[in-house]
């Protein structure tokens, strides 16, 4: 799994149909203090990186403390999380200049694993909101710091490196 954690102040989500307008079968989804992350899911991703990856977010800490340190996770300050799957996390671009997706996962699987990453989330007494997966979305947020985080189960898990 490849994700991208972006802390804000604010994120939203809607989703855009195919006339170009704001899909009236989706509710626009919004938080407030949090995470907005990007989800990228491989074939090769399951259990483990989902267990892995949920427990590395859940107590990432990047809120600062009464000392202004990045000393707190999002379960010690009540933050909440939108979600979005983006197969285009994983990109190819070596060669050429239209990018290759061939690494991201089959959307069966990857919908399936998104869906099982978010509730290990919920698991952890953070509110998780979520896109819609395969859908044409858009996302807005307020970056808070900034701070961005990458995180990529095949180069950071431990017994993956």
């Amino acid at each position: 799994m490849r994700i991208v954690i972006q802390k804000v102040s604010q994120a939203s989500v809607d989703v855009v149909n195919e006339l170009g307008t704001i899909d009236p079968t989706f509710e626009p989804r919004q938080i407030g203090h949090g995470y907005m992350i990007l989800v990228g899911v491989s074939d090769a991703d399951g259990d483990a990186e989902i267990a892995w990856l949920a427990h590395k977010v859940l107590n990432l800490r990047v809120f600062e403390d009464e000392h202004g340190k990045m000393n707190r996770s999002i379960q010690d300050v009540g933050g909440e999380i939108l979600s979005i799957s983006q197969f285009t996390l994983y990109a190819d671009v070596h060669k050429g200049n239209r990018p290759s997706f061939i690494k991201a996962g089959k959307p069966e699987h990857a919908d399936l694993v998104w869906i099982r990453f978010n509730e290990a989330l919920r698991s952890g007494g953070v509110p998780v909101r979520e896109g819609r997966f395969g859908a044409h979305m858009r996302v807005g947020l307020v970056n808070d710091g900034p701070v961005t985080i990458v995180i990529d189960t095949e180069t950071d898990m431990p017994h993956k490196a």
